[in-house]
């Protein structure tokens, strides 16, 4: 099976802007190039799974009005892991000493002070994984944490114990990766 990894296009925030379950819309014009993109590639019956922020619900709506062949389902697990009292906030005025807590606690930090956790993440996008439908082809629209996170599950990691073991490429707004997975 071929599990496709779709983020969300860019954003409507200021540059720098930490928003994880910050709900905050996407580029429309973006929105509907990705999903043009995504309908011309997309193989028939994909089973589409997305996150229910708007920047990826917005996404899967355009791609079903073109390709009414799709089945859709929202899933809150493929939804960007909430980072607290950070949301909304410029990377760069969260204070270093925040960050570094966060980083030296990479697992079991609730980053922003009351947010999730990498474990807590990690454990919700493996339940996604392994509930996986049994069909040809699934699409997440999703987010770059998750995407990153879905990588690791993939490659057979549940937890991350530090943060030097944080995929560091991701993929690009309006973009996708795929994996192929072996049927269960």
């Amino acid at each position: 099976m071929t599990l496709w990894l779709v983020r969300h296009a860019q954003v409507q925030v200021a540059p720098g802007t930490c928003y994880g379950a910050l709900d905050v819309p996407a580029d429309a014009d973006a929105t509907r190039q990705c999903a043009q993109a995504l309908a011309k590639v997309l193989p028939p019956g994909a089973a589409v799974r997305t996150s229910p922020l708007q920047r990826c619900k917005r996404l899967a709506h355009i791609l079903l009005g073109l390709r009414p062949d799709l089945t859709l389902q929202t899933d809150a697990r493929l939804q960007e892991m909430n980072f607290g009292r950070w949301e909304g906030l410029l990377w760069n005025d969260i204070a270093a000493s925040e960050i570094n807590a966060w980083t030296t606690r990479f697992a079991d930090h609730a980053v922003g002070g009351h947010g999730e956790t990498v474990s807590a993440v990690m454990a919700r996008v493996a339940r996604a994984f392994d509930e996986l439908p049994a069909v040809p082809h699934t699409v997440w629209i999703t987010h770059a944490g998750i995407i990153r996170a879905t990588q690791l599950v993939a490659q057979g990691i549940r937890q991350v114990a530090h943060a030097g073991q944080w995929p560091l490429d991701g993929v690009a707004c309006g973009q996708w990766h795929t994996l192929d997975l072996a049927l269960n």
